[in-house]
């Protein structure tokens, strides 16, 4: 499905996947506390949203008022979020030298948009990482739960995260594919260990990867 892409040459870049309630916005910034302290420059951002056009773009697709999209549509309206998120703040940052970190990246779009969807993977990916300049994460952590234990997690949930337990089924099984294919650059964890276990986990993988870092 994928083929070998760019990795940035200055600063580490660090995505965080896996299916809802994971425990992705709760490992990056417990990730980001650990690296800040140890006097690391970092960025920690997210997808979709962290940009002004993201905002806009993010309310589309995530409103269960937007009600149904196409799924080409929804596919397009990602990758125009990660065109923006690249080239305006992970880039830059990585250009400075520092950490990035982002919650969600290619990945997502081709485990919920092309395996979730049902949209040709290959197809998705090619709109994907041409958007991102196929700039690829030096580590991809996938934080891999039951779709229906993290479903439960949430009391109202967005236009994503209301579809079918078969839809969900279907992304968690694209993340691990990803995974498996290319091991040196991804870490999948059991988001039902402790949340200090999986920190600890993540800090040894990423720990080798800042000499390529600036301090801040």
């Amino acid at each position: 499905m994928s083929t070998p892409g760019t990795y940035a040459e200055t600063g580490v870049f660090v995505c965080f996947e896996g299916g809802e309630g994971s425990g992705k916005s709760t490992q990056s910034g417990l990730l980001r506390d650990w690296l800040t302290g140890q006097g690391y420059a970092v960025r920690l951002t997210f997808e979709p949203g962290d940009t002004a056009v993201g905002r806009l773009l993010r309310e589309i697709v995530l409103s269960p008022e937007t009600g149904e999209l196409s799924d080409r549509t929804e596919a397009l309206l990602y990758a125009a979020d990660k065109s923006e998120h690249v080239d305006t703040v992970v880039m830059p940052a990585l250009e400075r030298g520092e950490v990035v970190i982002t919650d969600r990246y290619v990945d997502s779009m081709l485990a919920y948009q092309g395996a979730g969807r049902a949209l040709d993977v290959d197809e998705v990916e090619q709109v994907a990482r041409w958007a991102t300049h196929d700039l690829r994460p030096h580590l991809t952590v996938v934080l891999d739960l039951e779709p229906a234990h993290g479903l439960g997690r949430f009391d109202e949930r967005d236009r994503i995260e209301g579809e079918s337990l078969e839809f969900h089924l279907r992304v968690r099984d694209g993340f691990l594919r990803m995974a498996k294919a290319d091991p040196d650059h991804y870490l999948v964890l059991d988001a039902r260990a402790g949340i200090d276990e999986i920190a600890a986990a993540i800090r040894e993988r990423v720990a080798p990867l800042l000499t390529r870092a600036a301090h801040g």
